[in-house]
Formats: structure tokens, sequence, C-alpha cells
């Protein structure tokens, strides 16, 4: 028996279109990432006890995303400088919080405001290592797009580029003002500034902290 229940994006390219409700419209759409924080071994020797392991300890993976409305806007949702977006109001995209760690239980939350969709061109979700060794094996990430209307769509970060820290997971794109297409990317880059170039977004990035 099929179980309709998920849907899993497994190669690159392969895509969805969210399923619309008559009465209801879409809905909220919950994009959550998960991943397990697990310790990376230190190499050994003179200098690996001289200078410490701490700080390759674990991973802090962090989830975001670009934006592009309807009306031109562009800009970022992340936690790193405080870019937590709204909900209600454009960008119509906003981030739960920040997990710094990969243990709690929910992960991290990005909410995109569907009954909006006549406002929203795309969206480019992305995870990012921000501390840590950029090892997206040891990462295990999986991103899960949830919404009232229709299956979980479900993309994992199987395919890895240890030593890029920054992953383009999936585009939401707007399909006739209507719904929404998810798109597997799974693409792997040096930054944000990268990425950017690749998908034409146009920003201009400057260092960040949180």
């Amino acid at each position: 028996m099929v179980n309709l229940s998920k849907i899993e994006l497994t190669k690159k390219g392969q895509s969805i279109n969210l399923t619309k409700s008559q009465h209801q419209g879409i809905g909220e759409i919950l994009v959550n990432l998960n991943w397990n924080q697990q310790s990376v071994k230190p190499s050994g020797g003179f200098l690996s006890s001289l200078f410490g392991t701490k700080a390759r300890s674990g991973i802090d993976l962090d989830l975001g995303c670009l934006y592009e409305l309807t009306d031109g806007s562009k800009s970022c949702v992340q936690a790193l400088g405080n870019a937590f977006g709204k909900l209600h109001s454009p960008p119509f995209v906003e981030l739960d919080g920040d997990d710094r760690t990969g243990m709690v239980s929910g992960g991290e939350n990005l909410r995109i405001n569907g009954d909006k969709v006549k406002d929203i061109k795309r969206v480019l979700v992305y995870a990012f290592i921000y501390e840590g060794v950029a090892n997206w094996s040891e990462a295990d990430g999986i991103v899960t797009i949830n919404y009232e209307t229709g299956p979980s769509v479900e993309v994992r970060l199987n395919e890895h580029r240890n030593g890029k820290n920054m992953c383009a997971i999936a585009m939401i794109e707007n399909v006739n003002n209507e719904t929404f297409k998810v798109e597997r990317l799974v693409e792997y880059f040096n930054g944000h500034k990268d990425m950017d170039d690749a998908y034409h977004w146009g920003l201009s990035w400057r260092t960040g902290r949180k």
C-alpha cells in the first residue's frame, strides 16, 4: 500500500506542486530542518592537544531562505543578522528560532504564509553551517515541508559536498498565483554570495553575526 502522507524528492530537479484546497487555499506552510548533532572526532597529536578540540565538538546548522516577492522585493530570512521575517506582513516568511545544537527535537522551523501566494514569487530554502566543521555527511540533515491540505514533502541532504558550508535545499515557486511548486536542489556552495550568484538573486552580502 502506498503511503500518501509523505512524498520524498530524491533526485535533483524533481518537483511537486502543493495541493490547494478549493475552500481553504494552502494555509501555513511549515518548513522544518532537523539534523543529528554529532561530535567530530579529534585528529589527535600534539597540535590537537595544544589548541584543543572544543571548536570541533559539533555542528551549528542553520535554516534560512532567500525570498523574492511579486512586487520585486528581495532579501533573506535567517538567524544570522537577526533577520527573522514576519508571517502576516511582508515578506510573509518567518523563522521560529535558532537551534544551536541540533538536539532540540523540533529542529528549526521556517513558516510561509500560503494564503499570500499571490504576493510571493519564489523562496529558496537553504541551510548553512555557522559553526563547526563543514561535514554534511555527519550532520545527516533532513528538511520536511508540512501543510494542511496535502502530504508532507521531504528532502534529505544525502548528497554531500563536505568542505562547503552552504546548501541550497529546495526552491519554492509561485505557480499561476494559485499554489507553489517545490523543487529539490541540494547544491553546495562556499557561502551566501556564491549561492546568490547561482540563482540570480542579486543581493549585497556582508559578514554577519548572531
